[in-house]
């Protein structure tokens, strides 16, 4: 069984959005490196484990739990209070590739409502990462 803590429940949140289409893309995974890398919530961070974590999550993807468990685990691990950031990170890579396929979709609609996440907190969340990874 996985124990998960603050940071790599935040990495999962975005790992299981990102592979939710069966296809990490490149710039999907340059995007959770670089939130890894910038904010504030990673500050103590060790960058160097960020690999492993990720391959600890994809793990849990490929055994035999369950979308719904692993959401749960993430819920249990992340304070109420970074519920809108896990979605907001969440949301960030799905659109970082220009791409949202209806799996990512799916995913972040399970995230949502395992993290309590209002319809109004969510579209608000969904739009300002639409508008920063708007491509001209």
């Amino acid at each position: 069984m996985t124990t998960l803590n603050l940071h790599t429940a935040l990495i999962s949140t975005m790992v299981i959005v990102s592979a939710a289409d069966r296809e990490m893309t490149d710039r999907e995974l340059f995007t959770i490196g670089g939130i890894v890398r910038t904010l504030p919530v990673f500050a103590d961070y060790e960058e160097d484990h960020l690999p492993d974590d990720a391959a600890t999550c994809v793990d849990m993807l490929n055994g035999d739990q369950k979308l719904e468990e692993i959401v749960g685990k993430i819920r249990a691990v992340l304070p109420k209070k970074i519920y809108d950031t896990a979605y907001a990170l969440a949301c960030d890579v799905a659109v970082s590739d220009g791409q949202l396929s209806q799996e990512e979709l799916r995913m972040l609609e399970m995230l949502r409502h395992g993290l309590d996440i209002d319809r109004l907190t969510a579209a608000a969340i969904e739009r300002g990462s639409a508008v920063r990874y708007a491509r001209v």
